[in-house]
């Protein structure tokens, strides 16, 4: 695991960005995982400027999102599709027929959560996984106690995430936030063969310091992290504040030669 710190959010978006584009260029036809989320926004916007000043082409890449609510059709603003759509796949040449994410309107949601694996594996895994991290200290929405080999399946969310996720959903409007979603395992997390992880803000500061430094625990599902033999987290510097090995990071940053390109960002 290796961890990297900006200095600010732009920072941060932008190197994730960069090291995402980077990878998309490299393999044409690369599948890959996304999250959703406000911190994921600027970086969407980031990829979605790339791809219109001409700099990256997405028409032969597949994409599998972490997770859906359950019970909210693809119309729903509130719906992960339609944030999707909304953030990246309508601003980028796509073919949204390679775009997939677990529907929460699904008669048999078991059902639909063992196609989306399956679905997965015809693709021949997810090659980089993008990753946030929530509060609960949830990746995806594998709230505390899920275990790290589970697979796609439907969760029930916590109060935390129910506290954090609530304000985009508005009562006035006769919006209720679901209190299940269909989520990505830690375990199908854990398949991809790259993960980067990208978590900024002050608020994010206990919970990504107990999920990268602290033990691994199923009480933290971000803490998994730590077992793949390939990820990248990067964070602010709000964000890192509570990483006890920061001087660390930073040097380790600054004289890997395989960053090198990047240290001017």
């Amino acid at each position: 695991m290796e961890v990297i710190i900006m200095k600010t959010a732009e920072k941060a978006e932008k190197l994730a960005a960069r090291i995402i584009a980077d990878a998309l260029i490299e393999k044409p036809n690369l599948t890959l995982g996304l999250a959703t989320g406000a911190t994921m926004e600027n970086l969407y916007h980031k990829l979605a400027d790339m791809n219109k000043k001409g700099k990256l082409d997405f028409s032969l890449y597949k994409t599998f999102n972490l997770d859906e609510y359950v019970g909210l059709p693809a119309k729903d603003r509130n719906s992960y599709r339609y944030y999707m759509n909304y953030h990246l796949f309508d601003r980028i040449n796509i073919d949204k027929r390679n775009t997939h994410l677990e529907n929460g309107m699904a008669e048999d949601l078991d059902f639909e959560c063992a196609e989306y694996e399956r679905l997965m594996e015809e693709a021949g895994g997810v090659d980089l996984q993008l990753l946030g991290i929530g509060l609960s200290g949830h990746i995806g929405f594998n709230e505390p106690t899920s275990s790290f080999s589970s697979r796609t399946r439907v969760v029930n969310l916590t109060p935390v995430t129910m506290a954090q996720n609530g304000p985009y959903f508005d009562p006035k409007k006769g919006e209720k936030m679901p209190n299940r979603a269909l989520t990505m395992g830690v375990g199908t997390v854990l398949d991809a063969k790259k993960l980067l992880m990208l978590v900024t803000g002050e608020r994010k500061a206990n919970i990504i310091a107990a999920a990268l430094e602290g033990p691994m625990t199923s009480m933290i599902s971000g803490s998994a992290i730590q077992l793949h033999p390939d990820c990248t987290v990067i964070v602010d510097e709000a964000a890192g504040a509570k990483l006890k090995l920061k001087e660390y990071y930073r040097s380790a940053f600054k004289n890997d030669p395989k960053w090198a390109k990047y240290q001017k960002i």
